[in-house]
């Protein structure tokens, strides 16, 4: 049996981690896809050569991606992100449906991604969670879990994604984080609809 598949999205610092996390406790297999992507980034060699070629030899240094100068190359460049996303993608599409196809027989399965929406991926998914999170609270976390980022950095990155209004235009579903409601007892609402 193939489970449900269920993505959540958000933008960064609005806590898709952590939601993720109290599902994962609840016993549901949770796919994060950015991960993913960097771990399939490093290791696949066809991947790893259509980069280089693309982007440059210093994309990988001692094997390991370069994230910092690839970073530089695509950041300001619709394009060359364009590009780079047409590269990783694919394969981080294969992965996650390879990894669907391992957890047949449980009831539902989560895909995280920031890009579900923005890439249209969503629409081969039963149900869309986004997480929500004012602005200031978002930029607060960022700031706390990532010091080396500069408010103009974290801006910028927001600026590049979907509000959360654009996000919950398509969205199932929304959970609520931004520090007024609990989380738990939105997720547990969820786990039992999913279950049913």
């Amino acid at each position: 049996m193939t489970p449900l598949q269920i993505g959540i999205t958000g933008g960064i610092g609005s806590g898709k981690s952590i939601i993720c996390k109290v599902f994962r406790h609840l016993g549901v297999p949770t796919y994060d896809a950015d991960t993913r992507a960097k771990y399939l980034m490093n290791t696949q060699e066809a991947l790893k050569s259509a980069i280089q070629e693309n982007f440059g030899e210093e994309s990988y240094q001692n094997g390991q991606l370069n994230r910092k100068y690839l970073a530089s190359k695509v950041f300001n460049d619709s394009q060359q992100v364009t590009l780079l996303n047409q590269l990783v993608h694919p394969k981080v599409a294969e992965d996650y449906a390879t990894w669907v196809v391992g957890h047949a027989g449980v009831p539902y399965v989560i895909k995280e991604a920031a890009l579900l929406i923005e890439t249209g991926s969503y629409k081969h998914l039963r149900a869309l969670i986004t997480v929500s999170a004012s602005e200031k609270i978002r930029m607060q976390r960022i700031k706390a879990r990532d010091p080396h980022r500069s408010e103009k950095e974290i801006k910028a990155i927001m600026q590049k994604q979907l509000s959360d209004e654009e996000r919950q235009k398509v969205a199932d579903y929304t959970i609520d984080n931004a520090g007024t409601l609990l989380i738990i007892p939105q997720v547990l609402q969820l786990h039992h609809t999913f279950l049913q």
